[in-house]
């Protein structure tokens, strides 16, 4: 019951402040909290308590490998978003990373190659997405963007853990990462601010995946060895840290 609680309050508190940070800051900075592993990490804790420290060590090396499916999807939707509408868009950069996720199922990960397959597609991707001119423009969203982000994210985390078991931890973590927010956010900056505002977004989510990096390594490695309690906050510091890292540079690249 603590577990559920934990759940249904934490998930959509971080989408929460998540949101409404990259409201007031702008695209780039809300692509840069879209790479922060908001679903992934407490989704991992919740693995941790429910299956042992054991599988949410296994489901980690699968996060870092279905980021990567994140960093394909983000390069799709950039690449295409010049030339096509957000409902052409959305649906071939999500069977993109469909693709991926299926492809890196095939092979077994560690820990290790999955962080530098990552950090590979990280660097490409962020190579490849377009640079546009841009140039902020108001978007407003609907009253129901915020709740409809927050249950959404909340349903995930409940379905993805609850479903964990007949998943395994390697195809668990693989899907963790799914861009629930990342479509949503993308097609909406798209249609009312343009597809340089969409590039300028995913481009900033492939950059904050460099803390996703940090989190799930401190994870990986320390679930195992240390009590939960000091592995989840030194895992969320490094996530930050690495995050600050990466703002510098998107905000020093421009």
């Amino acid at each position: 019951m603590t577990v559920l609680l934990f759940k249904l309050l934490v998930t959509p508190l971080f989408i929460g402040m998540v949101t409404l940070a990259g409201r007031r800051w702008g695209p780039a900075v809300s692509g840069l909290l879209m790479g922060l592993p908001l679903t992934s990490g407490p989704i991992s804790l919740f693995l941790a308590l429910q299956y042992g420290p054991a599988f949410a060590a296994r489901a980690a090396v699968g996060n870092l490998a279905g980021q990567v499916s994140v960093c394909v999807f983000c390069l799709t939707y950039g690449r295409a978003a010049g030339k096509l509408p957000w409902t052409v868009c959305a649906p071939a950069a999500l069977l993109a990373f469909a693709g991926c996720t299926a492809l890196l199922n095939r092979a077994p990960w560690t820990l290790p190659a999955a962080a530098l397959l990552l950090l590979a597609a990280i660097a490409a991707a962020h190579r490849w997405l377009p640079r546009r001119p841009f140039t902020a423009a108001p978007a407003d969203p609907p009253r129901w963007d915020l709740p409809a982000r927050m249950g959404v994210a909340t349903a995930f985390v409940l379905a993805l853990t609850a479903a964990a078991r007949s998943l395994g931890p390697q195809l668990s973590g693989l899907i963790a990462p799914f861009p629930v927010f990342g479509v949503v956010l993308a097609a909406f900056t798209q249609h009312r601010q343009g597809p340089a505002a969409a590039a300028r977004l995913l481009r900033g989510n492939v950059l904050g995946s460099l803390a996703f990096i940090s989190f799930f390594l401190v994870v990986g490695r320390g679930v195992i060895l240390w009590p939960l309690a000091w592995v989840y906050p030194l895992a969320a510091l490094a996530s930050i840290g690495t995050g600050g890292a990466a703002f510098f540079i998107s905000r020093h690249g421009h």
